[in-house]
């Protein structure tokens, strides 16, 4: 069992939100913002080494994310596709972590038992990467091994994370978990407005 290693979470926020028409991480969501619930999702579940991605509208975000005491980086390219996001943020964990979720910043409904649900499922396991599913249906955020990080970082082919992650099919596991909450992302007003009600 891998009872000690550390758990990681990577946060991606540098996105355009050009289908949403506002900037998604600061758009109000319950008691605060869409990213301070999302960071909030990881802290209960136990996470407490968060690194948030940023790039378009840093100088608004970065603020927000000190005062809650989160880590942040920049993707001086984040106009490019969200891998660029991806690689930025895995080349700044920490470098003793034993996995780390990977989330877009507009997942904030995702229930914080569905990530202890995968941090047990890797302690008990030996898998590259663990799913969570709802419905037959695998959502966000995946847990992935550091032992991928370097694949990721010298990954150069199409159709990014999704793309690499499907060279892993032998070594990954679906989880299932009683969460719409993992397929659900803020990518239109529709959607914000159904997550707000």
């Amino acid at each position: 069992m891998k009872s000690g290693v550390k758990i990681a979470a990577i946060i991606l926020a540098a996105g355009l939100s050009s289908r949403m028409g506002a900037f998604k991480p600061l758009l109000p969501l319950g008691d605060g913002t869409v990213i301070e619930r999302t960071i909030n999702i990881f802290r209960e579940g136990g996470i407490s080494d968060i690194i948030v991605v940023v790039g378009y509208q840093a100088d608004r975000i970065i603020p927000l994310l000190e005062k809650q005491g989160a880590r942040w980086v920049i993707n001086e390219h984040y106009d490019r596709e969200m891998f660029s996001s991806v690689q930025v943020g895995v080349k700044n964990l920490n470098g003793d972590g034993g996995a780390f979720f990977l989330s877009p910043a507009d997942m904030p409904l995702v229930n914080s038992a569905t990530l202890k649900k995968l941090i047990a499922a890797y302690r008990e396991g030996n898998m590259d990467v663990y799913h969570p599913c709802y419905g037959q249906r695998r959502g966000h955020p995946p847990l992935i091994a550091a032992a991928l990080i370097p694949y990721i970082l010298a990954f150069p082919g199409p159709g990014g994370l999704g793309a690499l992650l499907s060279l892993y099919r032998g070594t990954s596991m679906d989880v299932d978990c009683d969460d719409p909450g993992i397929l659900i992302n803020l990518n239109t007003p529709e959607d914000y407005e159904r997550a707000k009600g």
